[in-house]
């Protein structure tokens, strides 16, 4: 079955994408939770376009990506659990495990570095919080993420059927806990102890500084609370809180050159992130 999986590699994540993007829009489309002030024409066109541009950057620079380094790990015998025999199956689940810890500390890491901030700052200033807030992200910290996600997985020798998996739930789980919804009460009780809900992640995304650096997990959302970085709800509400950061507030901003160009630009008013990374300095 894994061989199966693997041949059609390409044809499954696309399809998966697809169809996740588009039961998530229609969810949104159906019962959104926050009134948007910003239109989707406003946001969208730019938003799915950086989505198109790292594609086409990734192929370029990357067209291995992490699923081929996990074969040329284990065509090579690299990496530790191409050494150490387990059964292929908790190979797989250890791998998973393991490469999402990685996203939490990279995700960490974007924070805690002011130049890396800066990249980052791309995908929390979008003035609104939906699926394609999950889709933008700066080409340069993509090119980035990929780099040290097929370092870990080359150093792992993780199983390319664990990659897949954890590409797949991965880009999944991103349009899902940036999606405008919310669940009831008693669900998103029960969800938060398998999975990074709207309403956690959605606290990650608050103008709050405190708030900002707080729920970095993206897929599973034990992390936040082993390393004491969980916050339950932020401090206005989910339906009063402020998205985004306090510089980069025009509507302009949203545009797909001004994102390009926004990592190398001084904001025009300092936004907490980067007064308290200033003093740091």
């Amino acid at each position: 079955m894994g061989a199966t999986v693997m041949s059609h590699e390409a044809l499954i994540r696309v399809g998966v994408f697809a169809s996740f993007l588009l039961a998530m829009a229609l969810w949104e489309a159906l019962a959104g939770f926050r009134p948007q002030n910003i239109s989707r024409w406003q946001r969208w066109p730019s938003n799915l376009l950086i989505v198109v541009l790292n594609t086409l950057v990734l192929r370029l620079f990357f067209p291995l990506a992490a699923v081929g380094a996990a074969y040329l790990a284990a065509d090579r015998g690299w990496g530790l659990f191409n050494l150490i025999a387990l059964p292929s199956w908790l190979a797989v689940v250890v791998c998973f495990i393991l490469l999402d810890l990685t996203i939490y500390f990279q995700h960490r890491l974007f924070h805690g570095v002011p130049w890396l901030w800066r990249l980052h700052r791309v995908h929390h200033t979008d003035l609104e919080f939906d699926i394609t807030t999950g889709l933008r992200f700066h080409p340069v910290e993509i090119l980035l993420s990929i780099a040290l996600k097929i370092m870990v997985v080359i150093a792992l020798g993780a199983p390319a059927l664990a990659v897949l998996l954890f590409e797949v739930v991965l880009s999944s789980t991103a349009i899902f806990n940036h999606a405008n919804v919310s669940l009831p009460a008693w669900a998103e009780r029960w969800a938060r102890l398998i999975v990074v809900t709207p309403d956690m992640h959605r606290v990650h995304h608050s103008i709050v500084r405190q708030e900002t650096d707080s729920n970095f997990g993206f897929n599973l959302p034990w992390w936040d609370r082993l390393f004491t970085t969980y916050n339950k709800q932020p401090s206005a509400g989910q339906l009063g809180m402020v998205i985004g950061i306090e510089a980069f507030r025009q509507p302009a901003d949203l545009r797909l050159d001004k994102m390009l160009i926004q990592p190398f630009l001084t904001p025009p008013t300092v936004d907490a992130t980067d007064a308290d990374q200033t003093i740091r300095r």
